[in-house]
């Protein structure tokens, strides 16, 4: 094709395409097949590759179950079924934060639902996973700060030791990552993860990004925590502890990048999910 798109592989069939984002992970672009149909195509950047791929190998396993088929791949694009254009943050617009949470929760049982095939050897297990936050909390500990680095570490080294039900995850769920269309509610762009399931709705705490209205509401995170508590069938205060973790550990990947401005964020909305764990 032209218009400065890649060289889609001819056995694809792309007849058009347009394009639709330039992301961290890869450019996106709308595509039309030779039968009409429309798919997603995208283009996978080499900074995040192995982590992209990772991500395709979840969804190959998945095969559509809570999550958007995975249609080919070659070393460095993938064509995945069209998923919709309705996300969660556009349903949580127009009918509220709690349902788009509740939506959040049900999506997450169904891509979580068991399967008789044995997961990729590639998924990152959860130890690997927080290594920059242990490797934050480290050098804080030599520089002797004494900050939310070093509690988070400690919570998720535990957290990491008394793993339940282990299965592969999503990894980077959030408003957005999360699609209505022809078959309903679909997940998109996983991490590709193995560990607790409680890992998995982390993330949702600290989105959507600009919604500082929400993530740093303790009410609101509460409310959440008591949902997903619901849904795993685990303890509102080891939801709470994944989220504290998490929100430090996303704060030292910012901070990796010298992003002072969105590691700030992100120790914002830990510091607020750690308040209502101290209270749970």
């Amino acid at each position: 094709m032209t218009n400065g798109f890649p060289a889609f592989p001819a056995a694809w069939r792309i007849e058009s395409a347009g394009l639709i984002a330039d992301t961290p992970a890869g450019i996106v672009y709308d595509a039309t097949l030779a039968d009409g149909a429309r798919a997603i195509v995208k283009h996978l950047k080499p900074k995040v590759l192995e982590d992209s791929l990772r991500g395709a190998d979840f969804l190959d396993w998945r095969d559509g179950t809570g999550c958007v088929r995975l249609l080919a791949r070659t070393d460095d694009m993938l064509l995945m079924e069209h998923a919709g254009t309705t996300t969660l943050r556009d349903h949580m617009l127009s009918h509220g934060d709690t349902d788009a949470t509740r939506i959040a929760a049900e999506v997450l049982l169904d891509y979580h639902r068991p399967s008789d095939t044995p997961p990729p050897a590639s998924l990152l297990s959860l130890p690997r996973y927080f290594a920059s936050l242990f490797d934050k909390a480290e050098r804080d500990r030599r520089a002797g700060v004494d900050g939310p680095y070093s509690e988070a570490a400690a919570i998720a080294d535990a957290l990491i030791a008394d793993q339940r039900d282990i299965k592969p995850l999503h990894g980077d769920l959030h408003h957005e990552n999360i699609v209505s269309g022809p078959r309903g509610w679909l997940i998109i762009d996983p991490a590709g993860l193995i560990g607790d399931p409680a890992l998995d709705v982390a993330n949702m705490f600290s989105n959507p990004l600009d919604r500082f209205d929400l993530t740093r509401n303790e009410e609101r995170i509460a409310s959440m925590a008591d949902i997903f508590a619901e849904t795993l069938g685990r303890d509102v205060r080891t939801i709470l502890r994944y989220g504290f973790a998490y929100g430090c550990l996303s704060a030292a990947w910012h901070d990796e990048d010298a992003n002072e401005g969105d590691r700030d964020d992100e120790l914002a909305v830990a510091a607020a999910v750690r308040n209502v764990l101290m209270q749970a």
